[in-house]
């Protein structure tokens, strides 16, 4: 959500709902999804508690919505590199890893709200973990599918080794063990799609085992 303006001028122009989400967002990525309480949240958006359940029905739902509002920034990220490099998937590969590891800084201080959130909630069942599942199963077709657009060899696969890296930068970055995340993770996905980009073949180059024209 919007951070350009002071907190207390920007949440009183929200309407009541905005209001309880921007609150809910606040407090679930500094201090954790159970230690908030529905009376937390109805303070901080200066409302009441009965005000939020009136528009959530359970606290569940209200994380579910919050998780919502996070994957649709990142699916957003998909979007803008499609547009900003059209016609070329190798580039779009390259946007969302850098889109990663600008928000590096951000996660060092906050960690991954993704992350975050399934540690919090083990039972699958949870309304906010299948948001975060579907969000991640969706993610992962659609790099999958710019590895394809890409011509990589084995899309899938390369597909898996960019995901482990990027979710790999963002848990060494929240538990500190790992410096210049950023722009290791860089170079890394660069590698993993040099590495998979098939050979070019040279034309004018006879195949090997290719029959000659007899001599004599």
């Amino acid at each position: 959500m919007a951070t350009t303006a002071g907190r207390p001028s920007r949440v009183a122009k929200l309407p009541p709902r905005e209001r309880i989400l921007d609150a809910a967002e606040e407090l679930f990525r500094d201090e954790g999804i159970r230690r908030v309480s529905v009376q937390a949240i109805a303070e901080k958006a200066e409302t009441t508690k009965m005000a939020v359940y009136r528009h959530f029905e359970t606290k569940d739902a209200l994380v579910a919505e919050w998780m919502r509002i996070v994957a649709a920034d990142y699916q957003a990220a998909f979007d803008r590199v499609r547009t900003e490099h059209p016609g070329r998937p190798e580039e779009q590969i390259m946007g969302l890893a850098r889109f990663i590891a600008e928000g590096l800084p951000a996660i060092s201080h906050r960690g991954c709200p993704f992350i975050n959130s399934l540690a919090e909630l083990p039972d699958r069942s949870h309304p906010a973990r299948q948001v975060i599942e579907e969000h991640k199963a969706h993610q992962t077709r659609r790099l999958v599918g710019l590895c394809a657009e890409a011509g990589l060899s084995d899309p899938e696969q390369a597909a898996a080794e960019i995901t482990f890296v990027l979710e790999g930068a963002q848990v060494s970055t929240q538990n500190g063990s790992i410096d210049r995340a950023g722009e290791r993770l860089m170079s890394i996905v660069e590698g993993i799609v040099d590495r998979h980009r098939p050979p070019v073949v040279d034309r004018h180059r006879p195949l090997l085992g290719a029959s000659r024209p007899a001599t004599g």
